[in-house]
């Protein structure tokens, strides 16, 4: 409850224990176990920092908190809480919040999806569990594909890539270091296997803007954005990236605002402990300085687990704010962890904190914030307040109505898929496509053109032959004339030379060597011009 400018958590003999707001920046954990009221207490803190104007993100696993868009509903014990709290003079009124419901299979929410750019290789190795050498040849596929101006979206955008990069691995190689096909491979075959699990929903367009996130709100409260996780939580992988991706996607958008009157924002994230499961130093290392650097932007992040040995010691020791509920010592592993989150509190020497710790009911806790100078305070065990919206869920079929009546939901309820990588390689396996055609086609049109050619180059050899053995007929048949005319013309010539041969030599022998002189002289004459 928002009171007197102060998150008001809980009760603690007669005493308001209140998060200063210009202290709610320097995070928080709600931890305890099953049943001891973690969810009411979130509850509680997420309307009181609405109340005050801050925007609020929660992460329901349960699917618990969608009553925080309908007023609470009155009941016997109820009003003994109010009565108990003395809830009634501090203005304590059943209440809705501004609630957006938010799902990123689109389902039981607004769509929250992100792009394959945004996520970026760090995460998205993370998501995939690729191992070293896979995360190393991701972030130069990013880097190639970023160096070529292509946009990774979704994932037949990273499976486009990919295959591109294995297909001219070689020539990658010489610029951006050794790409084995067989990790390219690998890495493709988690693309596809993270599709099934429902990456073709969460990887597209329109992205997520989480600047839609600080707006929305009514009479002055903060928005309550909401995200379904009941799906989610069952692929602890993707919901811890995404968690993590929004952490990361805050702390790189927004600017540096120092300590602030109250936050610009603040987180909720159940089941914290799956934030930190199975990750690498790098990246557990950039989960520290996101946690640590984020409040500088004038985020809040609260933790809620089952208890604080979940959170790794660097991250546990930026978290100023603690409520922590029961825990129970059944075993000596559960003691350990008991002792170790009394110690954790400043002391307060009216009670053992362990065995408080041990002993607390349901709806009560050990409470330990900051002062306005930022000093943690002693610990104070305290009743939590009720809280002023609904207590349980309201139905499903509530919900989409809900859903669908939000202004944001028109944004982001169809995908887009614009031009990007994938897009681009199809554009050009179909160019290459059509090339060898073109290619083939040529090919084809040049073996034609030479076959008629030669067929042309043979008829005319054909046609030459042809015509050199009609000439050499005429030829012969013009010298056969010849020669039958000069045979003619040497058999006239010869009787007239012998003729007048034998008149001038007289008798029989003049005549018949005259003869044979004149045929003789005419063929020697006549076959010379002929030959």
């Amino acid at each position: 409850m928002f009171y007197n400018d102060k998150i008001w958590i809980g009760d603690a003999a007669g005493e308001k224990v209140c998060i200063e707001p210009k202290m709610a920046n320097r995070h928080g954990l709600i931890a305890g176990a099953t049943g001891t009221g973690k969810t009411i207490t979130l509850k509680v803190l997420a309307e009181s920092f609405s109340d005050a104007g801050v925007p609020v993100f929660l992460a329901d696993i349960k699917g618990d908190l969608s009553g925080m868009c309908r007023p609470g509903v009155d009941s016997e014990d109820m009003q003994k809480r109010i009565s108990k709290f003395g809830l009634e003079e501090c203005g304590f009124r059943y209440q809705s919040y501004p609630s957006v419901f938010w799902d990123i299979y689109g389902k039981m929410g607004i769509p929250a999806r992100t792009t394959i750019s945004e996520m970026g290789p760090v995460l998205l190795s993370k998501l995939m569990d690729l191992n070293d050498t896979q995360s190393d040849i991701l972030t130069i596929v990013f880097k190639i594909a970023d160096d070529q101006n292509l946009l990774l979206i979704d994932t037949k955008d990273l499976k486009s890539m990919l295959q591109y990069v294995g297909e001219h691995n070689d020539e990658f190689s010489k610029e951006y270091g050794n790409i084995a096909k067989q990790s390219v491979a690998a890495i493709l075959r988690d693309v596809v296997a993270l599709e099934a699990q429902g990456g073709e929903e969460f990887f597209g367009e329109p992205a997520l803007n989480l600047s839609d996130w600080f707006f929305g709100g009514s009479g002055g409260k903060g928005p309550i954005n909401i995200l379904d996780c009941r799906q989610l939580v069952h692929d602890t992988t993707l919901y811890s990236t995404f968690l993590l991706w929004l952490l990361s996607e805050l702390f790189e958008t927004l600017p540096e605002v120092g300590d602030m009157d109250k936050p610009r924002m603040v987180f909720f994230f159940d089941e914290a402990h799956l934030l930190f499961k199975d990750i690498s130093k790098a990246l557990r290392s950039k989960i520290e300085q996101v946690v640590k650097l984020i409040r500088s932007k004038g985020v809040g992040v609260y933790f809620i687990t089952q208890s604080p040995k979940d959170i790794p010691d660097e991250v546990l020791g930026q978290l100023g704010n603690k409520i922590q509920h029961a825990l129970r010592a059944y075993t000596p592993a559960e003691e350990k962890a008991g002792k170790a989150a009394a110690a954790s509190f400043r002391a307060n020497p009216d009670f053992d904190t362990y065995e408080v710790l041990t002993s607390l009911g349901t709806g009560e806790a050990l409470i330990s914030v900051l002062d306005e100078k930022g000093i943690p305070g002693i610990v104070k065990q305290c009743r939590i307040l009720p809280p002023q919206s609904m207590m349980g869920p309201i139905t499903d079929e509530e919900k989409q109505k809900e859903i669908v009546m939000n202004n944001l939901y028109l944004k982001y309820q169809d995908a887009v898929d614009r031009d990007s990588a994938y897009e681009f390689f199809q554009r050009m396996e179909k160019e290459e496509v059509i090339r060898k055609q073109q290619d083939a086609e040529a090919q084809a049109a040049a073996k034609e053109q030479a076959a008629a050619a030669k067929a042309e180059e043979k008829a005319r050899l054909a046609e030459e032959k042809k015509r050199l053995k009609e000439e050499e007929r005429l030829e012969r048949e013009a010298k056969n004339r010849r020669k039958q005319v000069a045979s003619t013309a040497a058999g006239t010539i010869g009787r007239e030379l012998g003729n007048a041969i034998g008149k001038s030599v007289g008798g029989s022998f003049g005549k018949k060597l005259g003869g044979n002189v004149g045929a003789s002289l005419a063929r020697n004459i006549l076959g010379t011009f002929l030959k």
